[in-house]
């Protein structure tokens, strides 16, 4: 892999470590899944159809928050969140990346084995 590419790699590693973990729990992916429509939903919509209480769905939205994957936005007294696809573009271009160096090392050994 060209050193470039390691170096944007690296830079891209702690934000894409934060959205992994955000994403890496069931309630977050299906909250992350129910907002993928683009509509704004509040906490109360968001938690119709989960076990879940509020306090637990506001603490799952806190740390997708945080990751930057939604936003809220206040509306009279409730908040309304919406998907940002920002920062799942751009593990999609991470996982890129990383598929990229994996396809190298692979042609690599192919081309070692074949000789």
């Amino acid at each position: 892999m060209p050193a470039s590419a390691r170096s944007r790699l690296a830079r891209r590693l702690p934000r894409a470590a934060t959205v992994f973990a955000a994403l890496g729990d069931p309630t977050r992916l299906a909250l992350v899944t129910r907002l993928c429509d683009g509509s704004r939903r509040s906490i109360t919509q968001l938690c119709d159809g989960q076990p879940l209480t509020r306090q637990a769905i506001s603490k799952h939205l806190r740390v997708l928050e945080d990751a930057r994957v939604v936003r809220s936005e206040r509306t009279g007294r409730e908040s309304l969140y919406t998907l940002d696809p920002q920062p799942i573009g751009e593990l999609r271009e991470y996982i890129d990346l990383v598929s990229s160096q994996w396809d190298d090392a692979l042609a690599r050994l192919k081309s070692f084995v074949e000789k």
